[in-house]
């Protein structure tokens, strides 16, 4: 088989391949097995990744399928990403793991690729890098886990950690209270059971095209994962021959797609930003307000937590998971996209049948929501736009105005709302400044981190108004809005808000409005002073601040991105 990348690289009577082939059979391969061609498997296995640990098993059965289907694969591991595992926000290395990995896919003598991750950052790396790279993928999503239980309730974190912490935090329930249900949140391994940022992203790997049908869902640990990861290996084999490569199936309408499958599924903000980033190396124009313009038309149909009661892995995978969603949704969908099964999208739900469990993957005329979970926000206080999960918030706070309390530091917040002699209350709104990409730097999940007051608490009181330059958790629910654009860091708006101005949000109107003159705006702006990190000299959290673009533009590092 003729190949553009492992032929050249082995080719006999080169000096180079000589050394190359003798090295591949110092690890006991034959001349046969490096006739073939060769797969890449890309594997975000680690011990310091909870959603990882179980990678190694479904790594060798992509390798049965390789073989079975006549390539040769060899297996390259990579940094892991955990968003709680690192002690500084995960966003950072993101960026990263997307240039490592493009570099492993570009200078290897690789003819395609198969991607193994789960967690929410390794994912859009992974799919950053495969489209700048371009050569034949395919992506195995690592799996969801099993929920936890606790003497009879169902427990799926994160969702139900932050219920915890909040009920800890109001003194409903004692720190030894807290730490027996501790392990009761977990199942197993795997992505977070809940339409997390995680699972969102193995989600949107699926809608995308570059995941088989079916697979996005799936247990982590169950026996049809294995299945699918055997076809997997298979199945790239089969794209090296037809030479599929990555940016054959990502396209606009690809894109597209993605985004209406995460609206649907109530899915998490931070997708907002990933897919964002992903377009940008693609070269595609991809406009903040064409995720509103979708969110519109594509109602909430899939019922799992944080904004419903099911679990993906058990609930939303046996009701048909992705693959029935989009058989909903396929009037709305470009079914003519390409997908890694050489197939399109139309071709694909031909054989897919509409959901099993109507409760779990609702109709169109029986959504949970009648618009899509995320809108997007401008205004005064957000010139390039700022998101806020619409299915996770109080509806009673979507077009709400109050009075500012604003605080550069997640300490000084969190000391106010948790005071109960404080003046907070349920009007007010808090503003959370500094914690955007440059800011941190790296955008941490903090918008999550602001707790329920607990005299709001008692009160019944269980949601406010939050705006914040940092992201949130998938898992988070709440009112917040969230990738306030441009950052306080660089001089954006936020850094202007004072005690006791008024903000407007309507969400219905897509607007953040700070209740003050443009010119007197302007004039507090002048004073604004930057942030600038002097105390971080070195490495690549150095370059990450140094080159980071803004949220609305993906978070992504400016010489990463496409240029013409």
């Amino acid at each position: 088989m003729e190949n553009n990348y492992s032929e050249k690289w082995k080719r006999r009577g080169d000096r180079q391949a000589l050394l190359r082939n003798a090295l591949l059979k110092a690890m006991g391969y034959t001349d046969k097995d490096i006739e073939k061609p060769i797969v890449g498997i890309i594997n975000t296995w680690a011990e310091t990744n909870p959603g990882h640990v179980h990678f190694r098993q479904l790594s060798e059965a992509v390798k049965r399928g390789v073989w079975a289907a006549g390539g040769f694969p060899l297996e390259v591991n990579t940094m892991s990403i955990c968003e709680v595992f690192f002690d500084i926000s995960s966003m950072i290395y993101r960026n990263l793991l997307s240039i490592t990995t493009e570099e492993l896919i570009a200078r290897h003598p690789f003819d395609g690729v198969v991607l193994i991750g789960g967690c929410d950052k390794n994912i859009p790396a992974q799919l950053m890098a495969a489209v700048s790279a371009n050569k034949p993928t395919i992506y195995l999503p690592g799996g969801a886990m099993l929920p936890g239980n606790y003497k009879g309730q169902t427990l799926a974190c994160g969702t139900d950690s932050f219920v915890l912490w909040n009920k800890y935090t109001s003194g409903e329930l004692t720190l030894d209270e807290v730490s027996k249900r501790e392990g009761c949140l977990y199942g197993s391994v795997g992505a977070c059971p809940i339409m997390g940022t995680a699972n969102t992203c193995q989600s949107i790997t699926e809608a995308i095209g570059l995941a088989l049908p079916h697979s996005a869902s799936c247990l982590g640990v169950s026996s049809e994962k294995l299945r699918i990861s055997e076809e997997t290996g298979r199945q790239i084999v089969e794209l090296i021959k037809k030479d599929i490569k990555c940016l054959d199936i990502i396209n606009k309408k690809s894109m597209e797609n993605a985004i209406r499958v995460l609206m649907a599924t109530g899915g998490s903000t931070n997708l907002i930003i990933h897919l964002t980033a992903i377009a940008k190396r693609a070269n595609i124009d991809l406009d903040l307000m064409e995720f509103d313009r979708i969110s519109r038309e594509t109602p909430v149909l899939v019922n799992v937590k944080p904004h419903g009661e099911n679990t993906v892995g058990i609930e939303f995978h046996n009701a048909g998971g992705v693959a029935s969603l989009m058989k909903v949704l396929e009037e709305q969908l470009h079914t003519d996209c390409l997908t890694v099964t050489g197939k399109t999208v139309g071709e694909n739900l031909k054989d897919i049948d509409l959901p099993y469990d109507t409760n779990v993957i609702r109709s169109l005329d029986n959504p949970i929501l009648d618009k899509g979970g995320i809108a997007v926000l401008k205004g005064n206080l957000a010139p390039k736009g700022a998101v806020i999960k619409r299915s996770a918030a109080s509806a009673n706070l979507l077009n709400h105005r109050g009075e500012a309390r604003v605080f550069d530091s997640l300490e000084e917040a969190e000391k106010y709302l948790l005071d109960e002699n404080s003046d907070m209350d349920e009007n007010k709104i808090i503003v959370l400044r500094g914690y955007g990409p440059k800011g941190a730097p790296g955008m941490p999940e903090f918008g999550n981190y602001m707790p329920i007051p607990p005299k709001l608490y008692k009160k019944g009181i269980k949601d406010y108004v939050r705006i914040t330059d940092a992201r949130m958790s998938g898992g988070a629910f709440g009112t917040v809005v969230l990738h306030v654009a441009p950052e306080a860091a660089v001089g954006g708006p936020l850094a202007a808000v004072k005690d006791g101005d008024i903000i407007h949000l309507d969400v219905d109107n897509n607007l953040l409005e700070l209740e003050i003159s443009d010119e007197e705006l302007q004039e507090r702006l002048k004073h604004v002073k930057l942030k600038e990190h002097p105390d971080i000299k070195r490495g690549f959290v150095r370059n990450f601040i140094d080159n980071v673009v803004q949220a609305d533009e993906g978070c992504d590092m400016n010489y990463l991105q496409h240029k013409e």
